[in-house]
């Protein structure tokens, strides 16, 4: 299975980090040895010292497909959960500077926190939002993203093959933020509490 990522897919998140709106879907890769399940902790890497969090709506692709027509983008998701984008900020800004790629800065082992998946109810706007230590930092709704699902998924599918089991994380709103060990991350989708994360 691969990891597909939307970046600045949220205007104000774009704004933010005083980046220009895309035109087309920013899209990069995690390998599948980034993900981290089942709500366990993320221990900080030593090499960084500025992770930031970004909840996301993570799709599951639930069929094979290539240059998906956009009639039927929705019958490849299979659920949604919501994820948390890990993000060593000063590893990537580095990067940037020098002109070259960040995945060290993205793609790090234990980056992309996942839950368990839910049915898709299609068309209906999807509402989430992250707390850190009980207060809420990110909230943000579909309704804001650039682009949308199918937008997505028409998109990446004219370059990778999706496969039944991929995950599309699609992008964060605003209020991305440090992590220090000690904090705690709770991910809800509406007043549904759906991911559980310590940092050490």
């Amino acid at each position: 299975m691969k990891i597909l990522c939307i970046g600045r897919n949220y205007a104000a998140h774009a704004a933010e980090l005083k980046n220009d709106l895309p035109t087309e879907p920013l899209v990069f890769m995690k390998p599948s040895t980034a993900l981290l399940v089942n709500n366990k902790p993320l221990y900080l890497p030593e090499w960084s010292d500025d992770v930031h969090h970004e909840v996301e709506v993570v799709l599951k692709i639930g069929r094979n497909g290539r240059y998906v027509q956009r009639e039927f983008a929705d019958g490849y998701i299979a659920g949604i959960a919501l994820g948390l984008d890990f993000t060593a900020r000063d590893i990537q800004q580095r990067c940037k500077e020098k002109g070259h790629p960040w995945e060290i800065a993205k793609a790090w082992d234990n980056s992309a926190a996942v839950s368990d998946f839910v049915p898709y109810e299609t068309g209906q706007p999807i509402a989430f939002s992250l707390h850190k230590n009980q207060e809420v930092v990110q909230s943000g709704t579909t309704d804001d993203m650039i682009f949308n699902f199918t937008d997505i998924i028409c998109h990446v599918s004219k370059y990778f093959k999706l496969q039944v089991g991929d995950y599309i994380y699609t992008g964060t709103p605003s209020g991305v933020g440090k992590v220090d060990i000690g904090d705690t991350l709770e991910a809800y989708l509406g007043d549904r509490k759906m991911l559980h994360c310590d940092i050490k």
